[in-house]
């Protein structure tokens, strides 16, 4: 497999298509075994970078999803992330904002709940959805009182607020792997069907599922544009091909795998303070009767 964060990884120049994007793919994987031995390599080397990234306290690590319906963000944080030390990740779940939210502006509940040093953190959909779902239905922007009227400089305005905000996170010390799973209309279609045929899926059905669905293209526009407009340097999006689930865990498990590897965390250097109490201690210990 090539290297997943050069293979998938969205251009900064914003002519990026998402029809270049082969949603079947499996980058040269004949075998779901050979997979499983990749996907099960890299969460070792996640576990073992974990653990110094949350005794280093140096760096934070914002991990962001977006996708269609079933295009498997859920199962990819359940794999991936299987095996890590869950004092050191926060998962978080993005719906509608409420009354109360929509007062506020549209990065604040993001920002409440972004990872402290040392630690993970995951955004089950973010504040993206405010230039993707919101984009697609304009008529959600009333909700949010905004001074600007015109739909399309509010969303130039986002697109530039994200990039900041972004730019700004690094800049503090906290990574932002951006992934969007992209699956096509004929598998959503297949999983949908697998939801109402199993009983033990039937509470994941949701009539939302098939409104959305019915907005397909648009929705496909917006993602286009969202991530030919906020790919950075700083903060680049990964497109994933998520036709096949255990090719989509696969490859964020190596994004993530090798983004933590090039910070190198370490566990923190014993001083001549850590040692006098480190035999402080011990004397201590050893002395009781």
């Amino acid at each position: 497999m090539s290297t997943a964060h050069k293979q998938f990884c969205v251009p900064t120049n914003k002519t990026f298509k998402l029809s270049s994007v082969n949603t079947d793919s499996t980058d040269g994987f004949d075998k779901k075994k050979d997979a499983h031995k990749k996907l099960k390599d890299d969460i070792e080397h996640l576990f073992e970078y974990q653990e110094k990234l949350y005794a280093q306290s140096k760096y934070a690590v914002l991990i962001i999803f977006q996708a269609m319906d079933t295009a498997g963000k859920d199962g990819a944080i359940k794999h991936v992330m299987t095996g890590v030390n869950p004092q050191g990740v926060d998962v978080h779940n993005f719906r509608a904002p409420n009354s109360e939210e929509a007062l506020h502006d549209f990065l604040r509940r993001a920002a409440i709940a972004l990872p402290e040093k040392g630690k993970i953190g995951i955004f089950n959909r973010s504040y993206y959805e405010e230039v993707l779902a919101v984009k697609v239905h304009p008529e959600f922007l009333t909700a949010e009182k905004l001074t600007e009227k015109d739909p399309k400089k509010v969303f130039q305005q986002r697109y530039e607020d994200i990039n900041n905000y972004e730019k700004y996170l690094t800049n503090n010390g906290i990574v932002v792997l951006k992934f969007f799973l992209h699956i096509s209309k004929e598998e959503q279609k297949k999983r949908l069907l697998s939801r109402v045929n199993h009983a033990s899926k039937h509470y994941k059905v949701s009539e939302q599922d098939i409104i959305t669905r019915g907005f397909w293209n648009d929705f496909m526009k917006v993602y286009e544009e969202m991530l030919r407009n906020t790919s950075t340097d700083a903060a680049p999006w990964y497109v994933v091909p998520s036709d096949h689930k255990w090719f989509t865990r696969v490859v964020v498990a190596d994004v993530i795998a090798s983004t933590l590897k090039e910070l190198d965390p370490e566990f923190p250097k014993a001083t001549k303070d850590t040692d006098a109490l480190i035999k402080k201690v011990k004397h201590s210990l050893m002395s009781e009767k």
